[in-house]
């Protein structure tokens, strides 16, 4: 077999490219880079759900009616059956379900069929199950469907569908999993999901590592980004219980003619082959907004294809679309009492693990966007995401469905800022933990309230005497104390809902700890950091399969080698450099760091990258100081960073013993012995491969309790009025944020009146105001002529929340003071900046000076 991957290629019979094959978006690695599976079949047959290329569509099993209390659900099956035998073949359909551990939990037959020579037919049976578990987060419950045709009392075909049965649901502005509302948290990550030196070809208990670690972090989606998940990482999701958003083939727009036939055809492709994967809860039709008519033609291959697997198609934007069961903007903050809308790539800084604080050698002070240290990576991570929570179900009518940060690993596919790879992950690429990863588990440990508090110090505590430092903790607690050595050091400033500030905290060798504590000041979480020894020792930890590393010239071996004192306990500041040496039947594949093996200094500018002024790219004078880096790539000789770092072997055909031995300076050598195992022998039998995996139900089953406590409610005004363009004030209502309303532009006309039906307080309003990320509005609000509020809104990335004074009333008007102004809040985005950003906001709509643009407002009040 040959395969043509050039980015370059194009359809022979039309001559059209692929609009997601280029290098921005679907990384080349050459030829055939996954594995690759032989299928042979009886003349009697149920088929492969292979659409473009095979026309058939293989097995497809769903549930519904469920009791999600009472454990019940009815169990459908159906397979497309062909007989390509010179006879007809009279045959009964039997379908079995076994769980979790192989045990039969249920059978049951359809009615006899008889297939004529040639003939295609679609057959099916259901019964209704009890005692059934449920598919959820982070409990990757799957059963085996057997679906056989059984031919004078013999199975002359049979097919096993691994699959899990969920109950979804989309309104209200909310996801509802299992009855359960969830908010969207998790990441947006390249397809690829490729590591260092190894790129896509990894074995799948490597995926489930991967992915697991995103349901660690708090994660309870992923969303592929521009092209269809590879079945490994599909099938991985499914067994750690991770949801995910599937796209099938985009770059950044619409298109017509024969690109848009393409993307309807890998629309149906990937769906045909998904449809049983019950991780998959959303399809994705676009990276960008496409036009209704689309959007409506890519909803009828999912009404054909999948009807009933409860899977919400939408795509990017799609705000105002009547047709997308979906949408959401790619870093905005979006609302809706309709359908779902969440952030599809929000949080674009970046930072590597190696640069903790300024304090930690190599002393990387926080720097413009996309160089950030540790320290302050994780606070723009708390920032970013408490925009979304803040907007959560129980805020009123209109809620935030959460958001996806970009990107869960640091990626080599492309890069941003003075690296050669993106840093913006929440681990590195090795899947090494970065502060981000702790910043999230502190967040995101609940459905949509936080449901389990915690705390976690950002860093570490080894640093030089002297030293006087800013500490920052992440907790979800109403308030966090910082003791050290048993004292305490005061209370928090606390901000953004999760960052609570300890502002020039001496250093003192030993313990420091964060004690978290609930509004009755009860002790709920607790988290400590303490000082370690110098360097002592190496050690070194292996990590392979559930089933020992194979000896099939695929699998592979990790090994974590970390830097330790005399007690054991990792040196969060060791920088050494280790040299490996391996014997046995292995392949050195290692790892990744910050620098390059050679030594080479960073390459000046080229001609055909001129020199810049400084920080017109926000990290250097000129473009990528760093690119030229080889980041250790293959190297065996690589540094540890903040006291760890990971490498990777792979195996050969042949088994033995592979011996891996560490060396640093001044350190004794570590070494460690691995077996490399024959794989078992394939007999054809079901489980195999990445179906023998086991599952993980960490979280466990879907909670009957509500996910959510309301904590406001909506007033809704009976009348509105303004002091001009009257006609269109709905606008600022409507729970459209494709439309606004705007005063003529005259200062003195520039408010708008909300009338109740009855003397009640408003203590807050939410606003989303035209330009919102670059346009300053000094506003007063008034309450029957009481000002209640008065300033200037912060600029955001959405909606602005402004407390107003508990005054009773009936008349709120919300008036612009002075004239307003643009300049923007957030500086350099490198996808969204200049001209886009105002485009972005709607700044172009309405001029800045004396006009009050409102695209939302909210009224709302507090439940006591």
């Amino acid at each position: 077999m040959r395969v043509g991957s050039d980015w370059k290629y194009k359809e022979r019979a039309t001559g059209s490219g692929f609009q997601w094959n280029n290098n921005n978006f679907n990384v080349n690695y050459g030829g055939i880079h996954r594995a690759v599976r032989l299928h042979l079949t009886g003349g009697l047959h149920q088929t492969l759900p292979l659409y473009s290329s095979l026309g058939t569509t293989g097995v497809y099993v769903w549930a519904d009616d469920f009791d999600i209390k009472g454990r019940a659900a009815t169990i459908h099956a159906e397979s497309e059956v062909c007989n390509e035998t010179d006879r007809p073949r009279t045959f009964s359909y039997r379908v079995t379900v076994r769980d979790v551990d192989g045990k039969a939990v249920g059978a049951f037959v359809g009615p006899a069929v008889t297939l004529a020579p040639g003939e295609t037919r679609v057959v099916s049976a259901q019964q209704r199950l009890k005692g059934l578990n449920f598919w959820s987060w982070g409990y990757g419950y799957l059963y085996a469907i057997g679906t056989a045709l059984v031919e004078d009392g013999k199975a002359v075909d049979e097919v096993v569908t691994r699959t899990g049965f969920r109950k979804t649901a989309f309104g209200q502005g909310m996801v509802r999993l299992n009855d359960r509302v969830i908010q969207v948290h998790g990441y947006a990550q390249r397809t690829s999901n490729e590591w260092p030196a190894l790129g896509t070809d990894i074995p799948p208990w490597i995926s489930d590592f991967s992915n697991a670690l995103m349901v660690e972090s708090g994660g309870n989606l992923v969303r592929w980004m521009h092209i269809t998940p590879a079945r490994q990482d599909v099938t991985s999701a499914d067994r750690v219980g991770l949801m995910q958003a599937m796209p099938a083939g985009d770059a950044e727009s619409d298109v017509t003619g024969r690109r848009w036939e393409q993307r309807k055809e890998v629309m149906a492709d990937a769906i045909v082959r998904f449809r049983n994967n019950p991780s998959i809860i959303f399809y994705e039709g676009g990276n960008e907004n496409i036009s209704d008519e689309h959007m409506a033609e890519l909803k009828a291959i999912r009404d054909k294809f999948d009807p009933h697997g409860g899977r919400a198609i939408g795509s990017r934007e799609m705000l105002s679309s009547k047709v997308a069961e979906y949408g959401g903007e790619m870093l905005y903050i979006n609302k809706s009492a309709t359908k779902p809308v969440w952030a599809m790539e929000y949080s674009r800084d970046e930072g590597a693990r190696k640069f903790q604080d300024d304090f930690t050698p190599p002393f990387h002070k926080d720097s413009p966007d996309y160089n950030r240290n540790q320290d302050s990576h994780a606070a723009e991570n708390v920032r970013r995401w408490y925009d979304y929570w803040r907007e959560r179900p129980g805020g009123g009518d209109r809620v935030s469905s959460g958001g996806v940060n970009i990107i869960f690993s640091d990626s080599n596919t492309h890069f941003r800022g003075d690296n050669n790879y993106r840093r913006s992950g929440e681990v590195d690429a090795m899947r090494l933990p970065k502060a981000g990863f702790y910043a999230h588990q502190v967040m995101w440990d609940g459905w949509v309230d936080v449901e389990r508090p915690r705390s976690h110090i950002v860093g570490h505590w080894n640093y030089a005497p002297g030293t006087v430092k800013d500490v920052l903790v992440i907790s979800s607690a109403d308030k966090v104390e910082l003791k050290l050595n048993g004292r305490s050091l005061g209370f928090g400033r606390r901000s953004d809902g999760f960052l609570f500030a300890f502002d020039k905290v001496a250093w003192r060798p030993g313990k420091l700890e964060a004690v978290g504590y609930d509004a009755k000041g009860k002790a709920v979480s607790r988290h400590a950091v303490e000082t370690t020894g110098e360097p002592a020792a190496l050690r070194l930890t292996p990590r392979t399969g559930p089933g020992g590393w194979k000896a099939d010239g695929a699998d592979l071996a990790l090994v974590d080698v970390e830097v330790v004192d005399k007690q054991g306990r990792r040196v969060p500041t060791a920088l050494n450099t280790i040299s490996f040496s391996t014997s046995g039947p292995a392949e050195w594949r290692g790892g990744i760091a910050q620098g390059d093996s050679l030594g080479r200094k960073p390459v000046a500018p080229t001609s055909a990258e001129p020199q810049k002024p400084a920080g017109a790219d926000q990290v250097t004078s000129f473009p990528g100081a760093a690119r030229g880096d080889d980041n250790f790539i293959l190297a065996k000789t690589l540094p540890v960073e903040a006291g760890i770092n990971r490498v990777s072997l792979r195996s050969t055909l042949e088994s033995g013993k592979v011996t891996v031995i560490a060396q640093a300076e001044g350190l004794p050598a570590a070494s460690l012995t691995l077996d490399v195992v024959a794989p078992p022998k394939a007999d054809g039998r079901w489980p195999a491969g990445d179906d023998a995996l086991p599952v993980s139900l960490t979280r466990g089953p879907t909670p009957a309790t509500p996910s959510f406590k309301s904590w406001r409610v909506t007033v809704h005004p009976v009348a509105t009025i303004a002091g001009s363009n009257a006609d269109t004030v709905g606008r600022a209502q409507d729970d459209d944020e494709m439309t606004h309303w705007a005063s003529d532009g005259q200062l003195a006309n520039a408010w708008i009146e909300y009338r109740l039906d009855k003397p009640q307080v408003v203590d807050a309003l939410e606003l989303k105001l035209i330009g919102w990320r670059l346009r300053s509005y000094p506003l007063r609000v008034t309450m029957d002529g009481v000002v209640v509020y008065e300033g200037e809104p912060a600029k955001t990335l959405g909606y602005v929340a402004l407390p107003l004074k508990p005054v009773k009333g009936t008349r709120l008007r919300i008036a612009l003071t002075g004239g307003t102004v643009d300049r923007d809040g957030f500086g350099k985005i490198v996808e969204v900046n200049g001209a886009r950003a105002g485009l972005d906001t709607g700044a172009e709509k309405v001029a800045t000076g004396g006009a009050l643009g409102i695209i939302e407002a909210e009224l709302l009040r507090r439940v006591k």
